[in-house]
């Protein structure tokens, strides 16, 4: 109850933030008033400066693909779904619903923004040169070079920051500690998409990550948070405590079992471990296809341009290899029969 008391202190309990009424599928699902919609802002933003990047493209004659629009269509939606309908306000009553929330922030939401490739379309659409408006595009590339991004992008930080946003927010006071005021819950929310996003951009690979082109490696790196992520689920299903005490005391009149509830979140985080894992596996598996036909061809573009000169030049050190492998035997030949 101290919990609920500190939420309350805090603002961010009652008709503007948690809802009265128990839940039910209409109630999940129905818009949810929250105090300073801070999301709905964030998505009203991305999903305006996306439209303004699709203006300038056009305006500059270069094609975008629809599948990067649509797929950043989808990310905004699933961050505005969560955090501005009732997913939001039963989230802070109702540990399966946080979880679900936390999965889509973290785990698919990240997947389809990313696709929707929005550093490329920085790049693209922001002045180039050595003037005054050429600026932002210039610290964009520098940033991407920094030591900064190289760290940020490595595997080891990536993994390491994707095992902290579950062992180390919820097997530790920190959940608490941020869910006791309405800007720590905010802050939460924010860090698992980033977190989404520093783990799957070197993955995917789709916008200029620094870090490694291998398929092989980034299929590798993907596979690795999954038993981090089937132990954390069999942990919170296996624990015979809440194993956060802000959900351990939903109100009363919701008949909400605390301990079937967290069975419940452990068990759609188990199946959120295993299918964006999918959606990304088939994603690379796409992207390797599509990676092999350009290269293949660019080879073929390359030949014709210069007559096959790099297959000629190949099958002549051939030739000459087979040359000079023909004389030394006669050489050695000649040298035996003397001998």
């Amino acid at each position: 109850m101290n919990n609920r008391m500190n939420i309350d202190d805090h603002g961010m309990s009652g008709p503007m933030w948690m809802p009265s009424e128990p839940p039910t599928l209409a109630n999940v699902l129905a818009w949810h008033p929250q105090p300073y919609a801070l999301f709905p802002l964030l998505c009203a933003l991305l999903a305006v400066l996306y439209a303004l990047g699709l203006i300038r493209l056009r305006q500059r004659g270069i094609r975008w693909p629809i599948g990067r629009t649509a797929s950043w269509i989808v990310g905004v939606g699933l961050i505005l779904w969560v955090t501005a309908t009732g997913i939001e306000g039963y989230g802070m009553a109702v540990f399966s619903v946080h979880m679900f929330q936390h999965m889509i922030l973290t785990m698919l939401a990240p997947v389809f923004l990313l696709m929707g490739a929005p550093v490329t379309m920085l790049l693209r659409t922001l002045p180039a040169g050595k003037g005054r408006r050429a600026a932002p595009r210039r610290a964009l590339v520098w940033l991407l070079h920094s030591p900064i991004a190289k760290v940020g992008s490595h595997p080891a930080f990536t993994l390491a920051l994707f095992v902290f946003s579950l062992y180390g927010i919820y097997f530790t006071p920190i959940f608490d500690s941020l869910m006791s005021s309405v800007w720590g819950h905010y802050f939460m929310l924010l860090h698992f998409i980033a977190t989404g996003i520093i783990f799957f951009g070197p993955v995917l690979m789709i916008d200029p990550w620094p870090g490694t082109k291998s398929y092989i490696f980034r299929i590798m790196l993907m596979l690795s948070s999954l038993p981090f992520h089937a132990f954390f689920a069999i942990a919170v299903m296996m624990s015979p405590a809440p194993i956060v005490h802000f959900f351990a005391t939903p109100p009363p009149s919701w008949n909400i079992d605390v301990m079937d509830d967290q069975l419940w979140a452990g068990g759609l985080t188990w199946v959120f471990g295993d299918a964006p894992t999918l959606v990304v596996m088939l994603a690379l598996a796409i992207l390797w296809m599509r990676s092999d036909d350009r290269l293949a061809r660019r080879s073929d573009r390359q030949a014709e341009r210069d007559g096959d000169a790099e297959l000629n030049a190949y099958n002549a050190y051939l030739q000459r290899l087979a040359e000079h492998e023909a004389a030394w035997s006669r050489a050695h030949g000649r040298s035996a029969g003397n001998g």
